[in-house]
């Protein structure tokens, strides 16, 4: 099984669009090990569209634009392989990928080849210009291709939410699939995004997860989803929102900014031991949905099982102002008067909260959010 949990890694697309090149890419590498990003758990480097030229060669196969990368395609590989990371591309199950260039419709299995024949470990799959064909028949099509090759390529269908996918992605031979449309650099775009994933999460388990879009965490702005497209960037706090989110919801943590240029914040907030623990917990158990004490759905309040005996719960605030929310225990099933309660401890700080009785309740800035791990103890 490739995904045991969700994926982690970076993606160009969000900051760098159609700008990418050798020395960028390599320059990336080395920052994810030099800043200790792959120690936190992100291993795959992946190029997004933009890296070929615009047609085939004369027998029909993919090539990589030299001026973009001169070395080809397999240097840049093995020299992320180098720095002990895993190397991922792009394609497409249309004719042409979403900014026009080959896609891999009709030639999925010499592409598949020629990713395997250069050490590609994962592949995003997107869905532009596709013809007629049924999407779950597309995307397992690639799934045959990539199997046919023999080496273990993550396979990452973009298919931005379309046609149930979360019902067939599994046994298409998925191992993530994007469940939604695209993310931008706004607070609006987190909330949109997440807001549509009630539904769909409990589709998401060890070995297919639900993609809710690559991390714009540290963006401010910048770059491909950022200005260009018209957006201003997140606070500290909405991004702090939108990654313990992600990780509430066992989302994969596909970063999105450039890593070579990341404030201290930021950093931080990208390998925080306790959110990407929250991520990676080995059950693999989607959150449950509580309704908040106001009755709006201004608010997102998770609850989710963890591993060894332990629980989170995340509390999410839409709000323009700082509000109070509540999980009271009868919401996840528990009687308040059971003699049962909660040992809760703040996940970004680690302060020790002590134990809740009846209910677990959080303050949260406008914008922001709270989350607490915890065990159930006996309460006097």
């Amino acid at each position: 099984m490739l995904a045991k949990t969700p994926p982690m890694g970076w993606n160009s697309w969000n900051t760098f669009g159609n700008n990418i090149h050798e020395d960028m890419i390599k320059e990336t590498a080395d920052a994810m090990v030099e800043h200790g990003m792959l120690k936190a758990g992100y291993q795959y480097l992946v190029i997004d569209d933009c890296w070929s030229l615009r047609e085939r060669d004369k027998n029909g196969m993919l090539v990589a634009d030299p001026e973009k990368f001169p070395h080809g395609m397999k240097a840049v590989a093995d020299y992320v392989h180098s720095k002990g990371l895993k190397f991922g591309m792009y394609s497409c199950c249309g004719v042409k990928t979403c900014a026009g260039y080959p896609g891999s419709w009709g030639h999925e299995f010499d592409d598949a080849a020629y990713f395997a024949s250069i050490g590609v470990d994962f592949l995003k799959y997107d869905n532009c210009y596709h013809p007629s064909m049924q999407s779950h028949l597309s995307y397992n099509r690639m799934s045959l291709a990539l199997k046919s090759t023999g080496r273990d390529i993550l396979y990452s269908a973009c298919n931005w939410g379309n046609a149930q996918v979360e019902t067939w992605a599994r046994s298409a031979g998925v191992d993530m699939y994007r469940s939604t449309g695209d993310i931008f650099d706004s607070f609006e775009s987190i909330r949109k995004l997440s807001e549509s994933q009630k539904d769909k999460l409990g589709y998401s388990a060890a070995g297919c997860f639900n993609d809710i879009d690559m991390l714009v965490v540290g963006m401010k702005g910048k770059g491909n989803v950022g200005s260009e497209r018209g957006f201003q960037g997140c606070t500290d706090a909405q991004y702090r929102y939108h990654f313990a989110l992600w990780c509430m919801m066992m989302s994969p943590l596909m970063i999105g900014c450039d890593v070579r240029n990341m404030s201290p914040e930021v950093h931080a907030l990208l390998t925080s031991k306790n959110l990407i623990a929250i991520n990676q917990d080995g059950d693999t158990r989607p959150p449950m949905f509580i309704a908040d004490n106001a009755g709006s759905r201004e608010a997102l309040l998770l609850f989710r099982h963890l591993s060894d005996g332990k629980f989170a719960f995340g509390f999410f605030n839409n709000y323009d102002t700082d509000k109070t929310f509540m999980i009271p225990y009868y919401e996840i099933g528990l009687d308040p008067l059971c003699g049962w309660g909660f040992d809760v401890t703040d996940a970004f700080t680690d302060e020790h909260i002590g134990i809740c009785r009846e209910y677990v309740s959080a303050k949260v800035p406008a914008g922001d959010c709270k989350v607490f791990t915890g065990k159930l103890v006996k309460v006097k």
